[in-house]
């Protein structure tokens, strides 16, 4: 049984991999304990992206509440900032009532800005800066834009691969406002008291449960969904449609791919943001690994609240 007075100022984290179960388990355990989940997904913010996100649709929610899906439309950008802005006043309010929050989700620096005082998140998007870097890369690729954090945050450009753009593009953001990202000061001291979850898949296994989703994916819709998307206006340039499953469906309505090629290419793309995941989550302090059936997973959560 689970004590309220020890959950005060506590939080749930279910993490990992995508789809990797994290969804139905969140909910299970939030029915059990009732309480709310605060989702951490950078693709489910986003109104009108649902089949390509496998957003949880109303029944899979099951009745329990769901935050920081929606939030922001389509053409607009999205930041770590943005999130943290908009989520941490959720977590407060949840703790205020008793409940222990659910966070779920992939996105890793979603998680560490509820978990952590981090300087990126205090970070004032700067969309003027990271178009005109976005528009260098398209025009002289990825390491030409590298090469300029290179010469004015040294320190930051050791740490990320030049491929690794929208980190790059994140740290000259920060430049362009005033300051040096190697230079903020982070604080890996956690806000709240947290048990944090992910799942122990064979790394086979996961990649087969991938392939599978795409292909649900594909016959729920998706084309038709990123059809939509670009008749409102959307192009390869807007951020929502740089995710996994939509980027490669517009190449497939621009005619730079077949319909098989973008498949194949979602799901090779999916499997190797599993993989980044997976090495991320890894460091998480205190991470614990499932394994068993749903129902022992849920009991064993509980359990150790």
């Amino acid at each position: 049984m689970v004590q309220e007075n020890n959950l005060k100022n506590k939080i749930l984290i279910i993490c990992g991999p995508t789809a990797s179960g994290k969804s139905e388990l969140a909910v299970a355990v939030a029915k059990r304990l009732k309480s709310e989940i605060v989702c951490a997904d950078a693709l489910t913010v986003y109104k009108d992206l649902n089949i390509g996100t496998a957003k949880p649709s109303f029944s899979e929610m099951d009745g329990v509440v769901h935050h920081m899906i929606n939030v922001v439309e389509p053409h607009e950008t999205f930041s770590v900032g943005d999130y943290k802005h908009l989520a941490e006043p959720i977590v407060a309010d949840i703790i205020s009532r008793g409940k222990v929050p659910i966070i779920c989700g992939g996105t890793g620096f979603y998680i560490y800005s509820i978990l952590y005082d981090l300087s990126y998140g205090n970070s004032i998007a700067n969309i003027e800066a990271r178009n005109k870097y976005f528009k260098l890369a398209e025009d002289f690729g990825n390491e030409y834009v590298y090469n300029i954090l290179k010469n004015v945050d040294p320190l930051s450009a050791e740490k990320l691969h030049f491929n690794d753009l929208k980190r790059v593009i994140r740290a000259l953001e920060i430049y362009e406002s005033g300051y040096l990202k190697s230079k903020l000061n982070d604080s890996m001291i956690p806000k709240y008291d947290y048990l944090a979850y992910s799942f122990d898949f064979d790394r086979k296994l996961l990649y087969e449960k991938i392939d599978k989703r795409v292909d649900k994916m594909i016959k729920l819709g998706l084309v038709d969904e990123v059809k939509t998307l670009v008749d409102k206006g959307l192009t390869e340039k807007s951020q929502s449609m740089q995710g996994i499953g939509y980027k490669e469906i517009y190449s497939f309505l621009s005619g730079k791919l077949t319909l098989e090629e973008a498949v194949s290419l979602i799901k090779l793309n999916t499997r190797h943001y599993a993989k980044r995941q997976i090495t991320f989550f890894k460091k998480m302090q205190g991470l614990r690994y499932l394994k068993g059936d749903l129902q022992n997973n849920i009991n064993m959560i509980v359990e150790n609240l």
